[in-house]
């Protein structure tokens, strides 16, 4: 039987590898924050890393939705996983989805692009999978309203957007160009109202004067929640704050109203139907299905429940972190978001590079607050962080710096930064594209 020593696979059906393997192996299954930050914790343990995703590219997700409102490109935000290789010596990557996790043996089953099945030893699993769009049981919705969670989504979105300024300029059909300039979007968390701010500053600026037949500052944006408020994790000082702004920008806010229906025509929320050509998904999220292979409790929205080590109970060596993982602290649930996940994964990193070394970890993980900030346009984004509770100019400096410096490589740095500048003083967007495999109507 075939083996690779440094990855320990083997096709199916002859099963599991049976060469020795003189070190302990850590599969880690999602390069999102957390896989991540788990992987560069064990960069100096005496351990094999094998770090498992299903694309070969890790998104710096805070910034996808301008991706899908053409400030930046796909490449400006992303990073190939496989360059940590280069300075990770102790690490293997390999393109797969995982289909299966077997506890008991202590295995996981992938399939590789064209190349069929393989079972996966591992002494320490490390889940962190993320999460995907929920629809609240409404999965039928997804066929017209597609969410935001990869750069296939944002580039699906972009081609929405533009496409619908497009067919609105060709139709004679004034119900119908009505229907193509109006914009719903569901859900008034930071995606939704990051996303709505951004569409509002292309239609007002960038595409001004872009059209013959049409005016872009026309069209309508709808922002639909069926919460009281916008951004609620948030303080309410902050969130009618942020009301006042996009109300200001041309986004009409509708909180308190649920959605009914979605199809090829628009919506139905509130018991009212919106005509619109472009329905956006920023409502809910739902862990992937992996947690829910690991035998072990989920809540909700299907994410693993973890002791405060992060460990999975009755099953030795499993850990989940990252948005996969329903973490208590204070009797408060740890946030979902990019600064929680790449904590978690790094304290789990460290944790089993501790047990490798035959010392046992005390202090159970404990997740550091750094604040949490949304952008609302030009110049203009909230911070929230205990006591602190900022808004305007000054916190969208700080935004800007802040991301910047969280974005993977040097390159992803020096891009955004170079698109950025243009886009504030000439209000263009560089990546306005419909990929001609996309369709528009």
């Amino acid at each position: 039987m075939r083996c690779w020593p440094r990855l320990g696979l083997t096709r199916r059906p002859p099963g599991v590898e049976a060469c020795h393997r003189e070190r302990k192996r850590v599969v880690i299954v999602g390069a999102g924050f957390a896989g991540i930050a788990a992987a560069r914790a064990l960069r100096h343990a005496d351990v094999d890393v094998v770090l498992i995703d299903r694309r070969n590219h890790h998104i710096f997700q805070p910034l996808l939705y301008q991706v899908a409102t053409a400030i930046l490109s796909p490449a400006d935000i992303a990073a190939p996983i496989r360059q940590l290789e280069v300075k990770h010596r102790n690490l293997s990557v390999l393109l797969a989805e995982v289909t299966g996790v077997d506890i008991a043996s202590r295995t996981i089953e992938a399939a590789s692009p064209g190349l069929g099945g393989r079972t996966i030893p591992y002494d320490y699993l490390v889940v962190s999978t993320g999460m995907r769009p929920s629809y609240f049981g409404h999965d039928e919705f997804a066929r017209h309203a597609p969410g935001l969670k990869s750069l296939s989504d944002a580039e699906t979105i972009r081609a929405k957007i533009l496409g619908a300024f497009e067919l609105a300029a060709t139709t004679e059909d004034e119900d119908e160009r009505a229907r193509q300039m109006t914009f719903v979007l569901v859900g008034a968390g930071p995606s939704g109202v990051e996303l709505a701010a951004s569409l509002a500053h292309m239609m007002n600026v960038t595409l001004r004067g872009n059209f013959r037949r049409i005016d872009p500052a026309k069209a309508g944006i709808v922002l639909l929640d069926a919460g009281k408020r916008v951004l609620p994790t948030y303080a309410e000082s902050l969130s009618r704050r942020v009301t006042r702004r996009l109300t200001k920008l041309g986004v009409k806010v509708l909180t308190g109203v649920k959605v009914e229906t979605v199809d090829a025509e628009g919506v139905v929320a509130g018991g009212s139907r919106i005509p619109s050509a472009t329905v956006l998904w920023t409502a809910g999220v739902a862990a992937s299905p992996i947690p829910k292979m690991l035998g072990t409790k989920t809540d909700r929205a299907g994410r693993a429940l973890v002791d405060p080590f992060l460990k999975v109970v009755d099953a030795p060596g499993v850990f989940v972190v990252g948005d996969a993982a329903s973490v208590m602290q204070d009797e408060h649930p740890v946030p979902g978001v990019a600064q929680a996940a790449i904590q978690e994964g790094r304290y789990v990193g460290r944790l089993i590079a501790k047990e490798l070394k035959g010392r046992k970890v005390k202090r159970p993980f404990r997740y550091f607050d750094k604040g949490n900030m949304a952008v609302v346009g030009k110049n203009y984004a909230v911070l929230e962080r205990g006591w602190l509770r900022t808004s305007g100019f000054l916190t969208w400096l700080v935004w800007a710096f802040v991301h910047i410096l969280a974005l993977p490589q040097l390159q992803n740095r020096l891009r955004v930064q170079r698109q950025w500048l243009w886009s504030y003083f000439t209000g263009q967007r560089s990546s306005r594209l419909i990929p001609e495999s996309r369709r528009i109507g």
